[in-house]
């Protein structure tokens, strides 16, 4: 039968009347199928009651989602946050607010929440020793931050609850620039939906959190026109040349890593004579490894014997290493090889992330470490703790999986490149110390906590004073802190106490009008 445009216009006329087509009801129908795919942001809301030094803080601790939404405003991803926000205000009180987040790239907030900042805590053994197996003690953190500032511990897309939304996929936060800016966006967003635009905002990161945060402080300072009041760094991380050593031929991380190599030696007993003071020590660390070995290394074969020999003696004197091993390792020492190294003897391994730890690998013929002591010791102790935690204080009864590690395809993805595809650009190291020297600028009251523990082998302490000396960046915004541990210097109890302690004096400092 041959269909007429009349025919047509008969046929829907009738589907409208009678319900029994599709021509409107298609629309309706996608948008509700649409609006169920994707469930309003989940919560778990909890009332809470503390000291925190010495005050009596009344607070609610919220687990859950924030929704960033596309340029369409469909939601794109969900931010999955433990904020604690304080309720028992006083009378015309502005609280502050701080925003904290671990690194990897693909690390959960789990460090920072349950090892410091939270107010709850795991506790470990101050000593580097192995936290062993559970129960783990869950402890009140009373010297927590609480009295002094709200906090919004953050996990990024791919780690903790967080995740792409609809037809948005993981890999489009995982990268440098697109792991900034939707940082930035959540930080937006939820300083509106909790009404919160005139509170004193800061940064915490840890890492690459530190990497993220430079980054996010000048999209903040700039393009969201958002000002912040100061920057906490916890491990510095911003130009990874100085934190690269097992790259060949990059002869400032020789540099940079030689005074924690010394102060792990110092740590251990392989310095010979040992120096009384391990910060009179590395002071001359810092000296030999700037003023004679920067200089040697530079010159290459070109070095004269007499010279050649005194920095290999020398080398040996701070690293606890034999000088046939410096000699035959050309003068540079990298320094994760160090870890293997300096108990070779042993057949002891010490810690990355903190070089107090060691361990006892099956291969002590290998030049490298495999695998890492100090995360060995406490990675199964945070990770417990913080589950222990959701179910019995924060209520989170949820069937979604904590991705503590991160989604199993997020460091494949992850995009360090810095420009657009297409784009003409030659490989360098990870550099955000750029852009914290764009916000430093356009925020000239902005300030930088810089806290290093003497023993982290993966972001060195020397390497923080190297890259921040450097870059424009005025040497009266940045304030450094030195701890008695590593990586996660609190983990070691008397460097907790003294990174809250000067955390707390830092905020107090940069709200003071």
């Amino acid at each position: 039968m041959k269909i007429t445009a009349r025919h047509m216009i008969i046929v829907a006329f009738s589907a409208l009347i009678f319900g029994q087509g599709t021509m409107a009801a298609e629309p309706e129908k996608d948008k509700a199928e649409k609006e169920d795919a994707i469930p309003k942001p989940t919560s778990f809301v909890t009332k809470h009651k503390a000291r925190f030094n010495g005050q009596s803080v009344e607070y609610t601790a919220t687990a859950g989602e924030t929704y960033l939404r596309d340029k369409k405003g469909e939601p794109k991803a969900s931010i999955f946050t433990f904020a604690y926000t304080k309720t028992n205000l006083a009378a015309g009180e502005v609280r502050p607010v701080t925003f904290l987040w671990n690194g990897g790239p693909g690390s959960a907030s789990t460090w920072l929440h349950m090892g410091t900042f939270g107010p709850k805590r795991v506790s470990v053994p101050s000593n580097a020793k192995h936290a062993g197996p559970p129960p783990y003690p869950v402890l009140d953190a009373p010297k927590t931050i609480l009295d002094v500032t709200d906090l919004v511990f953050i996990d990024p897309v791919g780690t903790g609850f967080s995740r792409a939304l609809g037809e948005h996929k993981g890999k489009e936060f995982w990268g440098l620039n697109e792991d900034a800016r939707s940082m930035a966006e959540f930080i937006r967003t939820w300083v509106t939906q909790n009404g919160r635009w005139n509170s004193p905002r800061f940064l915490l990161g840890e890492s690459y959190g530190t990497t993220r945060a430079a980054a996010v402080s000048k999209l903040l300072e700039g393009e969201f026109m958002m000002s912040l009041n100061g920057i906490v760094f916890v491990s510095q991380a911003l130009d990874y040349q100085g934190s690269s050593p097992y790259v060949d031929n990059n002869l400032i991380a020789h540099v940079t890593y030689l005074p924690t190599m010394a102060a792990a030696a110092w740590y251990h007993g392989k310095v010979s004579p040992k120096p009384e003071s391990l910060e009179s020590f590395l002071v001359d660390a810092r000296a030999f490894a700037t003023d004679e070995l920067l200089p040697a290394l530079f010159k290459g074969t070109a070095l004269d014997d007499e010279t050649h020999a005194r920095i290999r003696d020398r080398l040996a004197y701070f690293t606890g290493l034999s000088p046939a091993y410096i000699e035959r390792a050309k003068l540079r020492v990298n320094g994760f090889r160090f870890a293997k190294e300096l108990f070779r003897d042993e057949g002891l391994a010490v810690g990355l992330l903190d070089a107090r730890y060691t361990t006892d690998e099956i291969d002590d013929l290998s030049a490298d470490i495999d695998g890492d002591a100090a995360s060995i010791a406490v990675s199964s102790a945070f990770k417990s703790a913080l589950m222990d935690y959701m179910h019995d204080d924060l209520k989170v009864d949820w069937d979604r999986i904590y991705l503590a590690p991160a989604d199993d395809e997020l460091n494949s993805q992850w995009r360090f490149r810095d420009v657009p595809d297409g784009q003409s650009y030659e490989p360098m190291y990870v550099n955000t110390a750029h852009d914290l020297s764009v916000a430093l600028r356009h925020n000239p009251s902005l300030k930088v906590l810089v806290n290093s523990g003497y023993y982290d082998l993966v972001t060195p302490f020397f390497d923080a004073e190297y890259t921040l000396n450097r870059h424009g960046i005025k040497a009266d915004q940045i304030i450094y802190k030195y701890f008695g541990g590593g990586h996660m210097m609190y983990v070691n109890e008397p460097s907790r106490a003294q990174l809250l302690g000067d955390t707390r004096e830092f905020i107090m400092a940069q709200i003071v009008k």
